[in-house]
């Protein structure tokens, strides 16, 4: 049976993973994002404390 020969096969995964892990994740992560988000204060807001009515 043909079909169980790994020889070709397993030359065609190797060499696609790589092509994969080599190529593909630098054009990924040098994608820029418009909207970064903006680094808020570091000083907390005033909280007043609540006066209940009873």
């Amino acid at each position: 049976m043909p079909q169980l020969n790994p020889a070709p096969w397993f030359t065609i995964l190797i060499l696609s993973w790589l092509i994969f892990l080599t190529i593909i994740p630098p054009k990924v992560l040098a994608h820029s994002f418009p909207n970064e988000p903006t680094p808020q204060s570091a000083k907390l807001p005033e909280t007043k404390s609540w006066t209940w009515p009873w």
